[in-house]
């Protein structure tokens, strides 16, 4: 039995699930679904294999992302959900913070974010005794538009040591095409592999690399709904 899984049974398969301490980005393409893939990583994680999942959104506000979850039938355990909203603030709306939602002031504010992650953190690892959680950021991309890439570096090295001091999963997203080659690669040093979105000919497609000897295939997904369906593989 692996540390974490992400609920998607081929890319499981393929890895042999992820050992526990990992840190990965997933990379891709605005519109490529990567979104979507993210939050099915999020439902997996907290309502089958009942980890805690802390979600760091700087795209949409958090009652938006929870009411997706509804739209799309699928019931969180919210004793295991927290969210860092750091979009409600700089969109001037009412920023009441609950048991599930912590609020940023922006994502320029990088301490505050990583003081609303310490808390939560705490809450499930130290209070609650939950033995796996997951660490999710929507998006670097976002972070990076407002900070420089040495600031980033270091909230995220901060991170990515407590995620394999924890024994937990963190995953990172960006926006590939939007960010010089450069501050990818000064990124990637603080991860342990990659999963990787493209769109070729109206198709999606999705892989993992780093996380096995080698790279899996790349496998073709289309989104139902909330769920990913694996369609085929080149």
């Amino acid at each position: 039995m692996s540390d974490y899984t992400l609920g998607i049974k081929e890319l499981d398969n393929a890895i042999g699930g992820i050992r526990k301490g990992s840190n990965i980005m997933m990379i891709g393409p605005p519109m490529s679904g990567k979104e979507v893939i993210l939050y099915y990583i999020m439902y997996h994680g907290s309502a089958v294999t009942e980890n805690a999942v802390i979600m760091v959104t700087t795209r949409e506000s958090a009652t938006h992302i929870l009411d997706w979850f509804k739209e799309h039938r699928l019931v969180l355990p919210l004793t295991r959900i927290g969210i860092v909203d750091c979009v409600t603030k700089t969109l001037g709306g009412a920023a009441v913070e609950t048991e599930n939602i912590k609020i940023a002031s922006s994502p320029v504010d990088l301490t505050g974010i990583g003081v609303k992650i310490s808390q939560f953190f705490e809450e499930y690892v130290m209070k609650k005794n939950i033995r796996k959680t997951q660490l999710h950021i929507n998006s670097l991309s976002t972070i990076l538009m407002y900070s420089n890439i040495q600031t980033v570096f270091r909230f995220l090295h901060v991170f990515t040591g407590r995620i394999k001091s924890a024994g937990a999963l963190g995953i990172y997203m960006i926006e590939s095409g939007m960010h010089d080659e450069q501050s990818i690669a000064t990124l990637k040093q603080l991860f342990d592999g990659m999963i990787e979105v493209k769109s070729e000919n109206d198709k999606n497609y999705i892989r993992i690399v780093g996380l096995s000897p080698k790279p899996t295939p790349w496998f073709e997904f289309e989104i139902d709904g909330a769920n990913i369906k694996i369609v085929g593989s080149i």
